[in-house]
């Protein structure tokens, strides 16, 4: 029975990381499109999703002990458990590690888009405040707005 429950927690973590996978692949085109909101419920999605699966683990860790004081982790049990029941695991196991790769290269290259995307809006923001920006913030014209001086030598005429 515990056995079976070690399985099935390995089958949902599988789901769980195929649907993280893409759930990341999404994110990505949706940063590409540079639809913020919408990358912004897709990251929460992620999130919770990132929460369901910590606790799957938590609760596998929790199985595996269960079944061999001592052990934390499956590939402990693989002396204690049938040729059958080994294979299974280890292909299980196969299929997380694997997918878990691919959603850290996913995530990494969702990193580095968003810091680029972050890196060109500020850029772009620092270049329009530069540029609507008084030049000269030592005197006003008459209109109330700040004048443009001339650099070269005037003569000053009026009343003082």
């Amino acid at each position: 029975m515990s056995l079976q429950l070690i399985e099935e927690n390995l089958v949902r973590q599988n789901k769980a990381m195929v649907l993280l996978s893409v759930l990341l692949e999404e994110e990505f085109s949706r940063l590409q499109q540079g639809a913020p909101q919408q990358v912004s419920l897709i990251e929460l999605s992620i999130q919770e999703l990132m929460r369901q699966i910590a606790a799957e683990r938590f609760s596998l860790r929790r199985l595996v002990g269960a079944f061999s004081p001592g052990a934390e982790r499956v590939a402990h049990l693989f002396a204690a458990v049938s040729g059958e029941v080994r294979t299974t695991f280890e292909r299980l196991l196969g299929m997380l590690d694997q997918t878990e790769q691919k959603c850290a290269v996913q995530a990494s290259k969702n990193g580095a888009l968003a810091r680029a995307l972050f890196d060109q809006s500020k850029k772009l923001l620092t270049f329009m405040h530069d540029q609507i920006k008084p030049k000269n913030t030592s005197s006003y014209a008459a209109t109330g707005r700040f004048a443009r001086a001339r650099s070269d030598a005037r003569i000053l005429t009026g009343r003082l």
